[in-house]
């Protein structure tokens, strides 16, 4: 009797021993998530903006930038730091919402304005902003739209 009792507790304190193991090795794993996996995440970023006779489009990747307005392209590589600025101001929008963002203003509806949107590609699955004024984004898209649109410029006569 004596020794099943004996067996028997071995057992047990092999057994809380073993899962105790295993969930200290899974706590320790979970927060080790490092920032640059998190900033990878971001795969690209894409501002659209057309009206009738105008359409331009600026793509930020990790290593380039390609802009397309009416058709002509442009390629420019970009350095690690610049997708980084642009990158983590994407990661800073709440991605599954950003549909449901509003526009300020409504010229495009008239033709006051060109339609824009935002295409993010985060974890291989696209987000699509709602459609708002070009240069009037939702302020959730603010920062993120004048650091892909670049420096506004404005031509005096």
């Amino acid at each position: 009797m004596m020794n099943i009792q004996l067996i028997l507790f071995n057992v047990i304190l092999a057994t809380s021993a073993t899962n105790c193991m295993h969930k200290n090795n899974s706590e320790n794993n979970t927060p080790n998530i490092s920032s640059a996996v998190q900033q990878q995440k971001i795969e690209q970023i894409r501002l659209t903006e057309r009206t009738r006779g105008f359409s331009r489009d600026i793509v930020f990747t990790p290593s380039s930038k390609e802009s397309n307005i009416n058709e002509e392209i442009i390629n420019t590589k970009i350095s690690t730091a610049e997708w980084l600025a642009v990158s983590r101001l994407a990661q800073n929008i709440d991605l599954p919402k950003i549909s449901e963002l509003k526009s300020p203003t409504t010229g495009r509806y008239s033709d006051q304005a060109m339609i824009s949107s935002m295409i993010i590609t985060a974890g291989g699955k696209e987000y699509t902003s709602s459609e708002f004024d070009s240069g009037r984004p939702p302020k959730e898209l603010e920062a993120l739209y004048k650091a892909i649109n670049g420096p506004v410029t404005t031509k005096t006569p």
